[in-house]
This record gives C-alpha cells, structure tokens and sequence, in this order.
C-alpha cells in the first residue's frame, strides 16, 4: 500500500456524514445538466423505488410524528432526485427514443411494457388514473392536514408551554423535565411548519409530472417524425411506451411518498404505532364487528352477487365478533377485587396526603397563573430561588388551584391545608403604596394592602407613571400575591421544614461535609433534634444556610454537656455570630442597639422558675405590661430616628425576652452580648 500513498492534502480529507450528503445533493444537481448512461439511470431509478419505500415502512411503523423530524427534509431530497431522474429520462427519451423501447434503460421499458399490455391508450389512460389519485387525493388531502396540524399546533403552544410552566412551579416536575418538554414542544413546532412547506414539494412534483409527460410524449412524437422519419403509428407507440414507463418510475416513487407523507400527519396523540392503533380501536367492540358481517351476507344474497367472498368475509367478522363478546363476558364477571381493578383504583392513602402550600384563587384572578409575563408560575419559581438563596431553605411546592365558593376577586393561602392568610385583588389594576403610610392622593380604589396591612390605591395601568413620580411603589397583582406569599412562608418556615427536608439537607451537603454529618448525626444528636434546633432558627428568620457552621456549634454544645435545644441553640447561634451582626447591619454600616437596663436584667433573671435545662418566665402580668409599653416607646423613638434596632440582653434570658417580643414584634432581632461579632460597629441609639 505504500505505492499507493495519497497526496498530504487529500489525507486530510475524511469522508464523514456531512461531506457524503453534500456530494450527494451535488451529483443530483449535476444530473439536471449531465447525460446518463442507461446502466447508471436504471441504478438511480432502482434507489429511487426502494428509498419510496423505505420511507413508507418507516412511516407505517412510527409511534410518534416527532420520531421522524428528518421527513420534511428527506421530501425535498426525494423530491429533487425523482426530478432529477426525470430530466435524464427525458434527455435520452428525446435523444434515443428512435432507437427502440430499450434505448432509455430496463427499468423504463419494463414498466412501460407492463402497464400497457401492447395497448397504447389504455396504458395511458392508467397511467393518468394514477397521476390525478396522486395529485387530486392523497397529495392535496396530505397537504391540507399538514396546513391544519401546523396552524393548530402554533395556536397551541403558548398554552402548552403555560402547562409546563405552571408544573415546574407546583413542583411536579424539575428544570431538567421542564427543558425536554419545552425542547420537544419547539421540535414538535418546527416539525409540523416544515411539514406544511414540504407538502407544496410533493404537489409540485405531481404537476412537474403531468408536464414532462406531455413533453416526453408530443416531443418524442413530433422529433420521431420528422426528424428520424419513423411512421406516425410506430413514433406513437414507441414513444408512448417510454412516456409511461418514465411516469411510472417517477409516479409510483412519488404516490409512495405522498402516503407516507400522509400517515406521518395523520398519526394523532400516543405512543402506539398505527397496526396497533387501528387493531384496538376498530375492535373495541363485538357490535359493529356483527353487524359489518351481516352486511356481507345481504350483499352476497343479492341477485347477481358473487356468494362465496362474501360469506368468507361475513364468517371472519362473525368469529371475530363471537372472540370479543366472550372476552367481554369473561372481563365482566370477574371480581371487582382483581389486581386490575386494585391497580386502577387510586389507593385511600392518597387522600391522606397534605399539602404544604396552597393558594386557591377565585375564578375572576385564574389569568394570574396563565396570564401573560410576569406570570405568577414564574414569580413562584423565583420565590424558591430566593427562599434557598437566602434562607437555606428549600421552599415547597406550592399547588395552584382554583376554588369556586371564593369570591372572584379573592385568594387564600393555606398552610397544610389550613387557611394562613387571605387577600383580594383587582386585576389589571395596580397597587400603589404611598411609603410614608397615607393613601395616595390620586383617583383611584381605596384598599388595604394585604401583606402589611397598610392603605393602599387600586390604580388603572395609565396611572402608573404618574403614581412612581409621586414616590409611590406601585405593584401589579401578580407581585401583590407572590409577596403576600413571600411574607407568609418566612412566618411558616418551621412548620414547613419537615424531618424529610432536613435530612435532604444533610443529603445534598458537599461530599468535603460528610465526615462531619457522620460525626455529628445521631451519634451527638438526631436528625430530630437538628430539625427543632433548625426550626428554632427559622422562627426567628435566621438563615441555615451554613448547615455545615450550624453543625459544628451541635457537636461543640454537645461536647460542652449541652442536651437540651435551648442550650445547642445558645451555642450555635454564637457560632452564627458573624452572619447575626450582618443580618442586623443598618445602612450606616453600624448595628443600631438598644440595650436592657440592669434592673430589667434582673428582673427577668429573678422571674426564671424550674430547673435548668428547661426555665420558665413567671414575671407579673403587670410587670410585662410596662416592660411591653417600654420596649414600644424605645423603638417608636429609633424608628422616627430613621433607625431599626436589634435588642441586646445577656444570653441567660435572651429566649425569653424574644417569646415576649415577637407577639407583638414578630420581625424584630433580639440578639444577646456573644452573638454580636467583635469587628463588628455598633451603636447604641436606646435602651430600656
């Protein structure tokens, strides 16, 4: 082989896929200008036939349209190679066709001499039957469907794609789900419009054909005559013989293609191919099975009418008929406990399960979840990426639906399926707030904003820009609700970290993490009880997100002879003492304090009652009271200051102090002396 070494250019050469396709398309458009040997016309018109076959058995056997996404271009190939052999046939038909029926190739005489029978005009009146079934029905029915699916399957795609929306919001689905259907739902698009332009491929075809037949014969007749001198009657015959043999190479080709083209559009919703789809659906039932094989019987019974093919039809549709009544029968007494039916009942504990977040809207805000961007659907995944962002907590998946006895204008939340909060909305108003806290002076719908309770406007979309130069924050209904939603999760958050979130945690730690999760869980402590210490941080709005730091204060509180929640979580939150002072960092880059007086230190020391791993407050009711009207006036004080405190205390008492002040102060950090970081600025601007 060393002889035999190819140039350094030409090796660099590889003939992949790519390169063959193109040269292929190449050589067809060659063969529009190029004369063929015969020997090489009957090989392309014998690829010609079985490639239309092919693709007709390929079509027959699909279980989806969209496993064929090459058909459209594959059309216009076959398309252009059955033109091409067209133009060739008709090159040595005009150029040869004196010489005898052989002279355009073995494939054409053949199907020419077929057809015709020795009868010019019947052949040719057969051969215009089979041209006007392929251009009258099967093309233009096949081009029609084709228009029809793709119109309707644009008209449904922004539908379709709300589904998959509204599914990756709810949780039912994940991203990597939601991007193969919003992918399959773009191919299934794409393939329907290029259906509909290759169907106008096969229609052309069909009248190229008509017109290079007429050619091939009053061209050959006239070029017969007069320039070969053969007799009228031997130029017809002659010609008319290659004439039909050429349209039925290229015709039988093209109505194999069209059927094709046809069944593939056709083919409706499932994932069964079309033998399994007609079996089951025309014998679905033994009724029309009987009554098709008495229709025989009458048939054959008429005068005139050949008996014996229509009794044999009529006794295999009445065999048919008798198999399917008895598998009836025998479906029909079976007992209603069989596994099938076990299986298609749906099992009672699926009505035991709760879910953790609903929102239920009344009829008049359902545009809400499918109405245009930004769509609720879309606010709701934005939620959850925020929540986990933030808070190191995966929000669960919040279930949309809608609820008929609300007024139109109403939603609910529900928390395990219990009503937690509950607002109304006035769609496609806006909602402006004035920040200072009065209603804005503007025209418009007086309300209440439902999330803080604060006076509010109901404005038309026009007013928009005149409410922002006012200074007010002006929201649509949509972001009304998901912020509602936002404020009413952070105050659920421990009820919704279930056992089985926390030990999703634990899972989803970084693999340079697990040492410590196998150190600390259970030998130190239980997933249940990480789960309260979790929990507990989450009722005051601290992030767990620094799971790994959260469990390195467990096994140091452990460590320490610490067993109770109360006194892993004093440590831990010490441990969380950076991320503490940042959350209560104002935008002065300080952290504004107000400090508990010594007498209030002592105050709550002497109320503690019990032993030590579980204390109680029994301060006098009056006692609480002027510790609540104080705490108020410090912090009205702070806030018209412009500032928004955290309340420092000694550790010892820092639980308490927070059980008193989040009944009426819920968002207020009450932090003790170690859990504010020493780089961190402070101020103290009050105290108590």
């Amino acid at each position: 082989m060393d002889g035999l070494a190819l140039p350094g250019w030409l090796r660099g050469v590889r003939m992949g896929g790519d390169v063959a396709l193109a040269l292929g398309v190449t050589l067809l458009l060659a063969v529009l200008v190029v004369p063929l040997p015969t020997l090489l016309l009957d090989a392309g018109l014998a690829i010609s036939i079985t490639l239309s076959v092919l693709v007709l058995m390929v079509a027959l056997f699909l279980k989806r349209p969209l496993d064929f996404t090459a058909f459209p271009q594959l059309l216009l190939l076959t398309t252009l190679l059955r033109l091409a052999l067209n133009v060739a046939t008709t090159r040595t038909i005009l150029t040869h066709g004196h010489e005898g029926p052989q002279s355009a190739g073995h494939v054409v005489a053949a199907f020419g001499g077929f057809l015709m029978g020795g009868d010019v005009i019947v052949g040719l009146i057969v051969f215009a039957i089979l041209l006007v079934v392929n251009f009258m029905v099967v093309t233009k029915g096949s081009g029609r469907i084709a228009e029809v699916a793709a119109r309707f399957s644009l008209d449904a795609m922004p539908g379709k794609q709300m589904a998959i929306d509204a599914d990756l919001s709810s949780g039912l689905i994940d991203e990597k789900e939601a991007r193969r259907r919003r992918r399959e739902l773009e191919e299934e698009s794409a393939f329907h419009g290029a259906m509909d332009g290759a169907a106008k491929f096969v229609r052309g075809d069909a009248i190229a054909g008509l017109i290079i037949t007429a050619i091939n014969l009053l061209g050959g007749l006239a070029i017969g005559v007069l320039r070969h001198g053969l007799a009228v009657g031997e130029a017809a015959t002659t010609f008319a013989t290659l004439t039909v043999g050429d349209g039925l190479v290229s015709q039988i080709p093209a109505l194999l293609v069209s059927v094709a083209a046809g069944i593939v559009v056709t083919k409706g919703a499932g994932d069964e191919r079309s033998d399994q789809v007609l079996a089951r659906q025309l014998g679905q039932g033994w009724k029309p099975m009987a009554l098709a094989g008495g229709a025989a019987v009458v048939m054959g019974l008429l005068p005139g009418m050949p008996l014996l093919p229509f009794l044999a039809l009529a006794g295999a549709a009445g065999a048919l008929a008798w198999t399917r009544r008895e598998a009836e029968r025998k479906a029909a007494l079976a007992p209603e406990d069989a596994p099938e039916a076990e299986a298609a009942e749906p099992p009672v504990a699926e009505a035991l399960k709760l879910d953790l977040l609903r929102l239920e809207l009344g009829y008049g805000l359902l545009s809400l979840a499918a109405g245009d961007a930004p769509r609720l659907t879309e606010q709701i995944r934005a939620l959850r990426r925020t929540m986990a962002q933030e808070m190191g907590f995966v929000l669960p998946s919040v279930r949309i639906q809608d609820n008929l006895e609300l007024p139109p204008d109403t939603y609910v939340l529900r928390v395990k399926e219990i009503e937690a909060a509950r607002g109304q909305l006035r769609p496609p108003l806006h909602l402006a707030i004035d920040p200072s806290g009065g209603v804005p002076d503007m025209a418009g719908e007086r309300t209440t904003e439902p999330t803080f309770g604060l006076p509010a406007l109901w404005i038309e979309e026009a007013l928009r820009d005149e409410a922002l130069a006012r200074g007010c924050t002006v929201v649509d209904c949509a972001g009304v609700l998901a912020t509602h939603l936002t404020e009413t999760v952070r105050d659920h958050m421990p009820e919704l970290l279930s056992f089985a979130e926390t030990q999703k945690l634990l899972d989803e730690l970084p693999a340079e993490h697990k040492k410590l999760v196998q150190d600390v869980i259970p030998s130190q402590v239980s997933t249940g009880g990480l789960q309260r210490v979790l929990q507990a941080l989450l009722a005051e709005r601290v992030s767990i997100r620094d799971l790994p730091t959260i469990l390195e204060g467990v096994q140091e509180a452990v460590a320490g002879g610490q067993r109770g929640v109360a006194g892993i979580l004093a440590v831990v939150r010490t441990r969380l003492a950076r991320q503490l002072s940042e959350a209560a960092r104002g935008p002065g880059g300080y952290v504004p304090l107000i400090a508990l007086s010594p007498d209030w230190e002592l105050a709550f020391a002497e109320s503690l009652a019990g032993p030590p791993e579980d204390r109680q407050l029994a301060m006098a009711p009056t006692r609480l009271q002027e510790f609540m009207q104080r705490l108020r006036d410090a912090f009205d004080a702070a806030a018209s200051a412009g500032e928004a405190p955290v309340l420092v205390c000694s550790g010892a008492i820092r639980a308490h102090v927070r059980a008193i002040v989040e009944r009426f102060r819920p968002s207020t950090m009450v932090l003790s002396q170690t859990e504010i970081h020493p780089r961190a600025r402070i101020r103290t601007v009050g105290s108590i």
